[in-house]
Formats: C-alpha cells, sequence, structure tokens
C-alpha cells in the first residue's frame, strides 16, 4: 500500500512573538491508502495534534505501532471516530513513532473526510 503523506504544520509567530497563528491546509483522506503523518514527532513536545473531519457516519481510526522503541510491542491502537470533527492527542509517542519519525493512520472501509496535523516548535528558533 501507498500511502498518502501529509507533513505536520507548524505556527508562525508575529513579530512582538506573543501570538502565532497556524494557516491550515487540509488534505482530504484516500481511505484505501491510509496516512503517514512525516517528521510527526520531530518536536518530542507531545504538542502534537491530529485534527480529522470525518464526514462520514462514526468510524474508526487505527493508529499504527511505530517500530523505532521497545513500546511499540504494546501494538496498534483502535479509536472510534465519531462523525464531525475530531480533535486527537496520542500521549505515548514512543508506541507509535517510528524510525524516521513519522505515524501511520488507517481508515476504516467507508471513510471521508480530512485530516491535518498541528504542532508548536520546540526550541530556539534560528535568528
Amino acid at each position: 500500500m501507498t500511502r498518502d503523506i501529509i507533513n505536520v504544520q507548524y505556527p508562525t509567530l508575529d513579530h512582538t512573538e506573543s501570538v502565532a497563528n497556524i494557516g491550515i491546509t487540509a488534505s482530504t483522506v484516500t481511505q484505501e491508502n491510509g496516512v503517514t503523518i512525516a517528521n510527526a514527532f520531530s518536536n518530542k513536545n507531545n504538542s502534537l495534534f491530529i485534527i480529522i473531519d470525518n464526514t462520514a457516519t462514526k468510524s474508526l481510526l487505527t493508529v499504527k505501532a511505530g517500530d523505532a522503541y521497545p513500546n511499540s510491542m504494546l501494538g496498534d491502537i483502535v479509536i472510534e471516530l465519531p462523525a464531525g470533527i475530531s480533535a486527537i492527542q496520542l500521549q505515548d509517542l514512543s508506541r507509535f513513532e517510528k524510525s524516521d519519525g513519522a505515524i501511520d493512520l488507517d481508515f476504516a472501509t467507508g471513510f471521508t473526510g480530512t485530516i491535518y496535523a498541528v504542532a508548536k516548535w520546540a526550541g530556539v528558533r534560528e535568528v
């Protein structure tokens, strides 16, 4: 299977660095392909949110176990996606992180909708 790849979207700080804004670009999910979120865990700060707009009836999302850490032996996890918008935050990053820092998601048959991922920057900005 060839997965669709999306990137994490990060905020842009204003000139005072007091306000951050993320201009969102959502990607349409091709259910048969699944999704890879590239570099999903590169920030390592638990700020990753995956937002899914499920335009079908309730459905299922499989968060795939990674291959980077022993904790992945806990396996995949399946969660219910109600119709509408869901914001998903993963608390056990090592369970799902692949060796390239990505995460894979699979969608149940019949799923239709869009997805995007947002996170805040971790670390100091370049001068």
